[in-house]
This record gives C-alpha cells, sequence and structure tokens, in this order.
C-alpha cells in the first residue's frame, strides 16, 4: 500500500502535536518511527487510522483519500496497550482469532503464525489467563492473519520477554519481504534486526527528519 501524507497538522484543543509533516511510503516500504514521548508518534498512528480526523486532502492511502477510503480490512494494528480489553470474557485463544477473521484463513497459516510467535501451545487456553505478553502476541497474530497491504504497529514489543521479541522480529520482517507496507514505532535499540527501508525521527519542536535507510546502517546490519 502507498502512503502520501501533505502537509499534515493535528491539534488537541490549542495544542499543535503535528505540524505540517509530509511524506511519501511506496508501496512495500518499511517505516521506523522514532522520538521522545509527546513528539506525536502516537498521535500520527490515530490519524493515519482515521481515529483522530483531519483535513481532506492530508492522508492518502494508494491515492484514496483517508476521509473515504474503504479498504479497512487491508490494514492491521497492534497498539501499545490492550487495557481495554475484556480479559474476563470466555474465549479461548483460538475463539478470538477465529471470530475475528475477515476473510478465509488457512487454518495452516494461524498455526503457523502462532508457532512463529512462540504461542503455539497457548492456542485452547482461555484469554482471561494468558500474561500481559502472550496476549499482545496473540494480537499481533490476529492482526497479520488477513495477509494485510498495511501494518501498523505501535510499540508492540513494550509487553513481550526478550525470549520472545526474535519471533516478533521474524515474523515482521517475513511480511516485509512478502510486500507488506510497515509502519513501526519503537524504542528497541536493535534497529539492525529489522529490515526497515526508512526512519522518521520526530523531535519536541514539531521539526521533522524523515530519511531512507543508508548504506552504513545497511552493512553494520550484515
Amino acid at each position: 500500500m502507498q502512503i502520501d501524507i501533505n502537509n499534515l497538522s493535528f491539534a488537541y484543543g490549542h495544542k499543535l502535536v503535528l505540524d505540517k509533516l509530509s511524506l511519501t511510503l511506496n508501496p512495500g516500504s518499511f517505516l521506523v518511527i522514532r522520538g521522545k514521548n509527546g513528539t506525536g508518534k502516537s498521535t500520527l498512528i490515530k490519524c493515519l487510522l482515521g481515529i483522530n480526523l483531519v483535513k481532506n486532502g492530508m492522508i492518502f492511502f494508494d491515492h484514496n483519500d483517508v476521509n473515504n477510503f474503504k479498504g479497512w480490512t487491508t490494514v492491521g494494528y497492534v497498539s501499545q496497550v490492550i487495557d481495554e480489553f475484556n480479559y474476563e470474557f470466555p474465549l479461548t485463544v483460538n475463539e478470538l482469532l477465529s471470530i475475528t477473521k475477515l476473510r478465509k484463513v488457512k487454518e495452516n497459516r494461524k498455526l503457523k503464525l502462532l508457532d512463529q510467535m512462540g504461542i503455539l501451545e497457548i492456542l485452547n487456553e482461555n484469554i482471561g489467563s494468558l500474561s500481559g505478553g502472550q496476549l499482545q502476541r496473540v494480537f499481533i497474530v490476529k492482526s497479520i492473519l488477513n495477509h494485510p497491504s498495511l501494518l501498523i504497529l505501535d510499540e508492540p514489543t513494550a509487553s513481550i520477554d526478550k525470549n520472545n521479541v526474535e519471533y516478533f522480529y521474524e515474523t515482521v520482517n517475513q511480511l516485509h519481504s512478502e510486500g507488506t507496507t510497515i509502519i513501526l514505532i519503537t524504542h528497541d535499540e536493535y534497529l539492525d534486526c529489522y529490515n526497515y527501508s526508512h526512519v522518521l525521527q520526530m523531535n519536541p519542536d514539531l521539526s521533522y527528519a524523515f530519511r531512507k535507510r543508508t548504506a552504513t546502517e545497511e552493512k553494520e546490519a550484515e
């Protein structure tokens, strides 16, 4: 999916959070967003998801204005926090993944993704019995079951222990190699674990640095 952002500005009341941000991501790009807390990273994601309403002409998905975009089933999203989810609802992991499928998904793909994320053994566990890290990985699997054209990840490894983060790296890089456009917010120091193509640095003074991955960074990742 191609993403075009044109002079995007957004404010909460009188507080300007995003100021004339512009960038273009070609289909299959992998953008890493970095910046200190309060620099507008999650606000940008909410604008992309249509949660924060923006003016026409500021955001386009495959040349369609976000305000008229109809292809939300092709967008996967994992938030940083999942506290709003009802853990007490009597539902197994398998049932959760089954009822949220928007397209027909082969059983072996579901099992493969669960295995890649190191949680295959909890397939029939009740979601209320899972740790925060396990539940976060379930929601990662949920977000990529339908082969999304765009995958947006907001600090997805925040609740995942170090032993399982490697599964996440492998899964995201595989999706990127298959042509999925990825936008990832991360404070992860180990950026060379990701096959990212671009970096957006967001600063407290509402300035931005958007660039391609450098040859030096490519070499260091080898």
